[in-house]
């Protein structure tokens, strides 16, 4: 007996297609405050009731007058685009028209409205979006939607909807990544007639991300924005690597135009970027907010808008990568012109701390003296292992050992270069993969006896050292290139506990100043510890009024 195939009745098509644009009490919630900031809001309000699957927004926009309500949730009615044309062009983060009339169909939907100098007015809509209800309503300029008994007429979809607690963690989740994108909105969210959360705004994302990422703070974070053109530009929060990271890449985040979108190749893009900065398994903390011209972009991939199609992708990934690596070096732009303070706080320490100060050695002219680099001077060496180096904002103590690896890692990325050893080094009792390790870095390893291995070629840096040897064992271990050029620069690099003389330090200074990536060694260990003059004074307490701190009032 063969199947027979039937047209769908259309009230059966209209409820499939609403529960593909309204999947859960997230999806309602995004939909309404799109619409609330599409309409120019700067406060919005979200109020839930889970057991309910009741939901209202109230927003403080342009609202709508009488007649744009007695349409508004009608099928594909919006105020967005008009023609083919605009669906190519799309600026706004709602246009399809779909939201509304989902909402009438799978709910009781009620929406309330004022334009500002205009009246304020309340309808109800039936489940095709038909105004029933229709009464004048006393309120501010703005918009407020109450979504009731969501599911109610599809009981089956709301079984299998994921729990009521993994809803209200997608819906906070939602949240937070709308505002992440709109900073300069404030944000009211109460559950069960309780406040649950705020978000306060912020001139830009970087205020914003601290109130919700757990751990990190305001100061740990860095903002930039990279111009395109008169149109199109990048924004980024970042996190500090030597100050801030996370066990999993769940701050790597990448919004375009307004929106959170799934972009795996940006966000790669993103983690490549921040490579030999961070710990071992740990990723960095970033938000990238891309503005586009909207024929770039096409959002008609999915009905929740998150995925799209980018245009020119690669291009898009190296501008990622070159605007993290530019935000991630140390300038001196930022800093205050303090030098005479701190160079008097120095002296007058320098008899009861454990280092000296040079005031009559000659100090030769750094060549980046002049540059945007922050003026960086040896002053002393602190128990032979950290550099203390005055700025003009401050002091900061540099490690020696793990500044000079990241200026050898560097240096090695960019010019491998191996040499001959005469003679060769010998080692003995080395595995199949130790030799294939050895191979793969493109060393001259041949049979020189029983068991044993001539090495007649090792990387420039290793070749004049004694323990050349157990440097080459180290590299036969394991791990790519780029890990055998990690462990050749610590190897090679200037140990804790070496004396340095002025200009060595210097020396160092400077070139780690000029590296692509100086807040972090290749392991991600920070490399310097900043003592800013402001600290220091809020320390010592210098602010304080002399006769008023000894108890003495007039």
């Amino acid at each position: 007996m063969s199947a027979v195939i039937k047209t769908l009745p259309p009230e059966v098509v209209h409820i499939i297609a609403a529960g593909e644009v309204i999947d859960s009490i997230a999806a309602v919630a995004r939909e309404l405050v799109e619409n609330a900031l599409d309409a120019g809001a700067t406060r919005i309000s979200v109020s839930v009731w889970p057991e309910a699957w009741r939901l209202l927004v109230v927003d403080n926009g342009c609202g709508m007058d009488l007649d744009c309500l007695q349409v508004a949730a009608t099928a594909h009615s919006t105020s967005k685009i008009n023609n083919l044309d605009d669906l190519r062009q799309i600026a706004s983060l709602g246009f399809r028209g779909e939201a509304l009339h989902s909402l009438a169909q799978l709910s009781r939907l009620e929406i309330k409205s004022r334009t500002p100098g205009g009246e304020g007015w309340r309808v109800v809509y039936d489940a095709q979006g038909i105004p029933v209800e229709v009464k004048p309503a006393g309120m501010a300029a703005g918009t407020i939607v109450t979504v009731a008994d969501l599911f109610g007429s599809w009981e089956a979809r709301r079984m299998a909807l994921p729990s009521l607690a993994q809803q209200m963690r997608s819906l906070q989740q939602t949240l937070e990544q709308i505002a992440l994108c709109h900073p300069h909105v404030s944000w009211q969210v109460q559950k069960n007639e309780k406040r649950w959360f705020n978000i306060n705004p912020g001139k830009t994302a970087q205020q914003i991300l601290p109130q919700m990422a757990r751990g990190v703070d305001v100061t740990d974070l860095q903002h930039k924005k990279v111009a395109i053109d008169s149109q199109q530009h990048l924004k980024l929060v970042l996190g500090l690597p030597d100050r801030c990271h996370r066990r999993q890449p769940d701050w790597v985040k990448v919004a375009i135009n307004g929106r959170m979108v799934r972009a795996p190749e940006l966000e790669q893009a993103i983690i490549t970027a921040f490579g030999r900065t961070l710990p071992r398994n740990r990723y960095p903390v970033c938000f990238a907010h891309l503005r586009i011209s909207p024929e770039q972009i096409d959002w008609n991939r999915q009905p929740s808008k998150t995925e799209i199609y980018l245009q020119n992708m690669p291009w898009w990934q190296q501008l990622l990568g070159n605007s993290i690596g530019q935000a991630l070096r140390l300038t001196g732009e930022d800093s205050p012109a303090n030098q005479q303070r701190v160079t008097q706080l120095i002296k007058t320490s320098e008899a009861k701390g454990n280092y000296t100060v040079a005031t009559g050695e000659k100090r030769e002219v750094s060549p980046y003296e002049g540059s945007n680099l922050i003026q960086l001077r040896a002053v002393a060496q602190l128990h032979n292992t950290y550099i203390v180096a005055e700025h003009p904002g401050g002091v900061w103590l540099v490690e020696q050992h793990i500044a000079h690896e990241r200026i050898l890692y560097e240096e090695l990325r960019h010019n491998w270069q191996l040499v001959p050893l005469e003679p060769p080094v010998i080692l003995s009792n080395l595995t199949e993969a130790q030799l294939e390790q050895l191979e793969r870095l493109r060393l001259d390893v041949s049979e020189f006896g029983n068991s044993l291995w001539a090495i007649r070629d090792c990387p420039a840096m290793l070749a004049p050292r004694e323990d050349c040897a157990d440097a080459l064992l180290e590299l036969s271990n394991g791990g790519d290139l780029q890990a055998a050029q990690v462990a050749t620069a610590c190897r090679s690099a200037i140990r804790n506990g070496t004396p340095l003389t002025l200009p060595e330090m210097q020396s160092i200074l400077d070139r780690w100043q000029r590296t692509q990536n100086p807040r972090t060694c290749p392991h991600g260990r920070p490399i310097y510890l900043p003592l800013e003059e402001s600290d220091l004074a809020r320390f010592f307490r210098r602010n304080w009024v002399i006769g008023k701190s000894h108890g003495i009032s007039r």
